[in-house]
């Protein structure tokens, strides 16, 4: 089921005022294409995340990620795509707001701070932590398997990697549907 117009809006509002509790300055232009990333399972509080693009191309790209208190990013990875010439996206994510907890292959934490969606918890499989505080960042490797989670307050990330093609990710869950869904 896709979000409605007006759903939209409003969350384009709310992440809107946590950039603003960041000191992140947007145009106008910028504010109006705040993108809300549903994923197709119409939970957007629980499972997805707001996005501002500043930039993507061939080379590179910069966004914002905008995450509600214990809003999750679900687990996914960046494949190569030969057509492309890419070979799958390298990014760091730097905290400038909040606090989100990052999970990625590795060994698992014994204690971990997330706690995925319940209904959703069997298509979370990473469990190594790294916990991001403003100031703090943690670059993740192509083709690595990762999901992160705002913290209690929510988190503004900021993003910077190489060409970001979004249509391509893949995720663990099969529900999920990257590029969203409106109903006008």
């Amino acid at each position: 089921m896709a979000l409605t117009r007006e759903q939209v809006t409003a969350y384009q509002t709310r992440a809107k005022d946590y950039l603003d509790r960041a000191g992140i300055v947007l145009t106008p232009e910028e504010t109006a294409s705040i993108e809300i990333a549903d994923l197709g399972l119409n939970e957007f509080e629980e499972t997805g995340l707001a996005l501002v693009v500043y930039y993507n191309d061939d080379l590179y790209c910069a966004k914002e990620l905008i995450l509600l208190p214990g809003q999750t990013c679900p687990q996914h990875f960046h494949p190569p795509i030969k057509a492309l010439n890419y070979a799958g996206k390298q990014e760091t994510f730097r905290c400038r707001w909040g606090e989100v907890y990052l999970y990625v292959s590795g060994d698992p934490t014994p204690n971990p701070k997330a706690t995925p969606p319940a209904k959703r918890a069997s298509t979370y499989t990473v469990w190594h932590e790294i916990i991001l505080r403003p100031g703090e960042q943690y670059t993740i490797a192509p083709q690595t398997w990762h999901w992160f989670q705002g913290g209690p307050q929510g988190a503004i990330v900021s993003e910077f990697s190489t060409r970001s093609v979004d249509e391509g990710d893949l995720f663990t869950d099969p529900e999920i549907k990257r590029i969203p869904e409106i109903l006008e």
